[in-house]
């Protein structure tokens, strides 16, 4: 297994060396809110605007050229990282977008079919008596779309519920998914619980009653070797902001199929083939779904992550964090008074690592880490129904990647002690 230069590498972080609360060293332990940044990554962008800043395929001059050819390399970059095809990347703004974007497939599908029905294709019209399938451990940037979604076409929502442990409870997977089902949408990896889930699996039921496949990736691509060919999955989503790129871009991938039979979201310039003042025609993907000015330097920041990520290696990435996960549950396991909220071993789990601590609002122990100097994050995680799935208004999470070691955690352990003898809950 290859060891992590966990000192060469958060040397490479600029903000890692920053002092926070009266001069404390700061232990970033917030990566599944959002990862830091490289210099390379910073360096990247800011090359760009230096070098290569004009409109994205919208111009014949040098520098327009140069742009267009930054952007599609790093869409070639990106999409390589997972397998896949450029042709079937495309940019968003975040995950969110990415996901609103496979809903309103839905939506505006609906819509269409009831004046242009030949135009609609059948496999995204809803009606009363269709379904579409989430899980209870759903972010809500994958949940919130569907139940809009429902609303407008009054298809049904549904959810595979959990386990006590915090794992999909699939007992009655068959009364769940069916032959209404219309969509089934799940998180790969919980961002609050850190389960990670059998979403092959689920999209070969999926798929069995013609469903489309769907998987929040967010929480996984960037900890882990994953092949989006593998999952399964007819879309996949996720954001660069957690995996050391920019904010303000996410990407979605799509088969070939899927993407041609998609209407667009978003519509206006950059993404039509034909514009007439009667009727318009769109180009095909990725471009039909990319109106607008792209997010060209945040792409070629996000090509610099992957890089910086592909050095390392996601193998010794995810064996990175397997240790400090498996090092973490240990450690919360062995606190008297401290109870985690998913998984307690870390057989099929991620690093993101949530608990409560008896006696204490996990705000007061957030605040207690945070004047340590350590970097949590507390909240209910955009997951509010798994919050309450387990009797809990909110959890502290940690959640390291490949700039953290053993040391942060032990402040972080540290630091929960403190704010229970602060309170006076020690048992």
């Amino acid at each position: 297994m290859t060891v992590l230069d966990v000192a060469a590498i958060k040397a490479d972080f600029p903000i890692l060396s920053t002092t926070v609360r009266g001069g404390q060293p700061l232990v970033y332990l917030d990566s599944g809110a959002t990862s830091q940044k490289p210099v390379v990554v910073l360096d990247a962008e800011r090359d760009f605007y230096e070098h290569a800043n004009a409109a994205v395929h919208r111009g014949a001059h040098a520098l327009a050229e140069a742009a267009t050819d930054a952007f599609e390399d790093a869409r070639r970059t990106i999409a390589n990282f997972n397998g896949a095809r450029s042709q079937d990347l495309i940019f968003t703004k975040n995950a969110t977008e990415s996901l609103n974007l496979a809903a309103y497939a839905f939506s505006n599908a609906t819509a269409l079919a009831q004046f242009e029905p030949h135009s609609a294709n059948p496999q995204f019209v809803l009606k009363p008596g269709d379904s579409i399938v989430v899980t209870e451990m759903e972010h809500h940037a994958n949940l919130v779309p569907w139940q809009e979604v429902c609303r407008k076409t009054g298809a049904t929502l549904r959810w595979i519920p959990l386990t006590d442990e915090g794992r999909l409870d699939l007992t009655n997977i068959d009364s769940i998914i069916d032959k209404t089902t219309k969509a089934v949408s799940v998180v790969h990896q919980s961002n609050i619980l850190g389960t990670l889930n059998p979403v092959r699996h689920l999209m070969e039921l999926a798929h069995a009653v013609n469903a489309v496949g769907i998987i929040d990736a967010c929480q996984s691509i960037p900890h882990m070797p994953v092949r989006l060919d593998e999952l399964g999955a007819d879309l996949v989503a996720w954001s660069g902001h957690k995996m050391l790129g920019p904010t303000g871009i996410g990407c979605l991938w799509g088969t070939e199929s899927i993407l041609n039979a998609m209407p667009p979201f978003l519509t206006g310039g950059s993404m039509i083939e034909m514009v007439a003042m009667e009727k318009s025609t769109f180009a095909s993907p990725p471009a039909k779904f990319e109106a607008g000015t792209p997010m060209a330097a945040q792409a070629v920041g996000l090509a610099a992550a992957v890089r910086y990520l592909e050095n390392i290696g996601m193998d010794a990435v995810a064996a990175h964090e397997d240790a400090l996960t498996q090092y973490t549950l240990d450690a919360l396991n062995s606190l008297d008074g401290v109870r985690i909220i998913g998984p307690t071993d870390s057989n099929d789990r991620g690093s993101a690592i949530s608990f409560v601590v008896e006696g204490l609002h996990p705000h007061d122990v957030g605040q207690v880490l945070d004047s340590t100097g350590v970097a949590v994050r507390v909240g209910h995680h955009c997951a509010w129904p798994t919050c309450r799935r387990f009797g809990v208004p909110s959890t502290t999470r940690i959640s390291p990647y490949i700039y953290n070691d053993f040391a942060d955690l032990d402040k972080a352990v540290l630091g929960i002690q403190a704010a229970q003898d602060f309170f006076g809950v020690n048992a």
